[in-house]
Formats: C-alpha cells, structure tokens, sequence
C-alpha cells in the first residue's frame, strides 16, 4: 500500500521523488488531506486526467465556438494562466488566449505546471481557409513531420515533429456529419477530414475542429453551435457517455494511417466514414517528398528515392501508435495518388520498418 501511495504522490510533487527521507503512511495521509481539500480516498489524491480545449480570441471561428461552448451549463472560472483566461466544466478545461492558435507552443504543458493537472488530451477550435472558399466543418491531426530540420514551418509545429493524434477524430467526423446534418448545416458545408498539418508544437493526443472557410462563414452562429455541440456531446458533459475515447474501447482494434492523397483525404475518409474506423495520422501526398531518381533500375529499390517521404511515414506511424496503445496500426495507401515507382519505393519502406498495410475491408 505504502509503495503505491508513493507513486501517486510522486505525480503530484516532485519533492517527494527527491527526497531522500523514507515518507510514512501517515505524512502521506496527511498531505492528502491538505492539498485535496480533507479527501481521504486515496483514488482522490492522485492527478486528475483532463481535456484541454484551446481557443483564440483573435479568430472567430475559434471563439465562436468557445463562446457556445461556455453558454452551455456547467462552467465556472478556473486560473489564470500566463495572461490566459480559464474555465472549468467536470474534466474539461476551455483556456482562452489572445494569439495565433498555431503559435502557442506546448499549452499542455504549461496548464499541468501551472495546475499539476495532466493533460489526457487537446482540442483545439480554428478557422480553416481554402482556395475554394467553400463553406466547410473540418477535423485533422497536426503536425509538419516532412520538413527537414531547420526548415521555417510557415504555420508553427517544429521540422520532423508530429503530435499524436487524437483518438476521437474518427468517431467524431461521424458525429459531426450527424450534427450537421440534423442542424441543416448540410449540404451547404461540407464536413470533411483534413491531412495532417500545422502546428502548434504540443505533445499530448490532438485534433483541430475548423470552421472554413471564408470570413462570413468563420462568424456563422449555427456553425459555431454545431462545434460546441460536438464538444458538449464528445465529451459527455451533458451526462451521457463521452464518444471516442480510445480507453473504452472492447478488444482488439484497427487504426487507420492514411498515406498519400490529396489534402482532403478522400479515400481514407471513405473508409473511416463506412468502416467506422479509428484514424491516427493523415499524410497527404504533398507531405511525402520523394526525389525522382530517374533511373530505371533504381526506380524498383527505395534507397535510391530521395527526400524526407521515410521520416514522414515513421513519425506518422510511431506518433499514431503512441495514441492507441494495445491498438493494431495500419497504413491505408491511396494507391491511384502515386506513380509506380513511389508505390514500390514505399511499400519496400513499409516492409522494412514492418508497417503492415490495410486494404479497405481490414477496417471493419
């Protein structure tokens, strides 16, 4: 009893690791008291597991959202944090800063330092742009893993650098389709995957919820309800159970690591849509540099491919494992994406690194 009492206590202050002092059950005891408000269950003591919704004053569909969120009961004042705002819903925490939302770095671990709360997951709410202007409601992971090492990342992260992804993306593009279809969002937005991209740089499992993708969209109330309603019913503050958290998941499942394609992903979207899938990283085609080699015999051997297309792959792979533990990864390659000799150079690649590859019907 007396060692497990320890390691929780050791989570909450790292003096009592430092300490060379063997700690009794009754200081234990009594530091439990004091720091948890006279709680005596043990369970108690230890640090509590929260989510991290972050939102950026500056940009309206991320505080349209944020503001939705926090008109829905429940809320009240949590600390400050640096010159941030918080607010506290159950486990749930909404911080409000007043900065690019990819410029932040590392908000998790400046909210556990700051609180000695950990950090279980991230959200992060943003606007999307897109050439198209097109009315959408996006979901993706982050992360710039194809840039090399002092390569500027144009939109924060850091070269080769990828963060877990969340495991709700995928249950929650789902219910986010039915969200937006039930509030007459559809068709007139689309809800869609995104690739992985972008920053901020941050080590916890991660999502961005975006609302694209032109200023009278970003400031459009209905999208903004639709988001804090996925939050709300995602997260299961409203007392039902929360959707897509890895934990609760029975038995052995498949996660899909979609290579190649465009930026929205079509063909591994159709998967997570039909195939209720689980989904890590998405690395789309322009996140895979590979250098032509130009020659015929070297075209069949993946050493001879040049380019950062190998660290992207492992980083996406390793990243996405990390957030499905006892999880079984698989890459779903958009196979028409790619020219003959990319083809043969990554699934070599894949072999190597014993990345095993997925067919459509392998995520059912």
């Amino acid at each position: 009893m007396r060692l497990r009492l320890i390691s929780s206590i050791s989570r909450l202050d790292k003096r009592f690791v430092l300490s060379p002092t063997p700690l009794t059950t009754k200081v234990l005891v009594n530091y439990c008291i004091t720091q948890f408000n006279n709680k005596t269950n043990f369970l108690d003591c230890r640090r509590e597991m929260v989510t991290l919704v972050i939102a950026s004053t500056i940009d309206a569909a991320s505080i349209g959202p944020a503001s939705a969120f926090l008109a829905m009961p429940g809320w009240h004042p949590g600390p400050p944090i640096q010159d941030m705002s918080s607010f506290v819903n159950k486990e749930v925490r909404l911080l409000k800063h007043n900065n690019s939302i990819v410029r932040e770095d590392h908000l998790d671990k400046r909210w556990e330092e700051a609180t000695g709360e950990v950090v279980d997951e991230v959200i992060f709410l943003s606007r999307h742009t897109a050439a198209s202007n097109r009315p959408a409601l996006t979901i993706h992971p982050i992360g710039v893993p194809h840039l090399r090492e002092g390569e500027v990342s144009p939109s924060g992260g850091r070269p080769g650098w990828a963060a877990p992804p969340n495991p709700r993306i995928g249950p929650w593009l789902r219910l986010l389709k039915t969200i937006a279809e039930s509030h007459n969002l559809t068709p007139e937005f689309e809800v869609t995957l995104e690739a992985t991209h972008h920053g901020p740089e941050i080590n916890s499992p991660t999502m961005f919820v975006e609302i694209g993708s032109t200023e009278e969209y970003w400031n459009r109330q209905d999208a903004a309800q639709a988001i804090a309603l996925l939050l709300w019913e995602g997260l299961g503050l409203g007392g039902a159970a929360a959707i897509g958290a890895w934990s609760r998941s029975n038995g052995p499942q498949k996660i899909l690591l979609g290579i190649g394609g465009g930026h929205y992903v079509p063909r591994h979207q159709d998967i997570v849509l039909k195939e209720n899938a689980w989904v890590g990283h998405l690395i789309s085609g322009y996140s895979l540099p590979m250098d032509d080699p130009g020659q015929p015999k070297v075209q069949e051997n993946a050493e001879g491919v040049g380019g950062t297309w190998r660290q992207a792959i492992k980083v996406a792979y390793e990243t996405t494992k990390e957030s499905f533990p006892g999880g079984e990864v698989l890459a779903h390659l958009d196979q028409k994406s790619f020219k003959g000799w990319q083809r043969n150079a990554i699934i070599e690649f894949m072999n190597e690194q014993q990345i095993k590859i997925g067919k459509p019907g392998d995520f059912c």
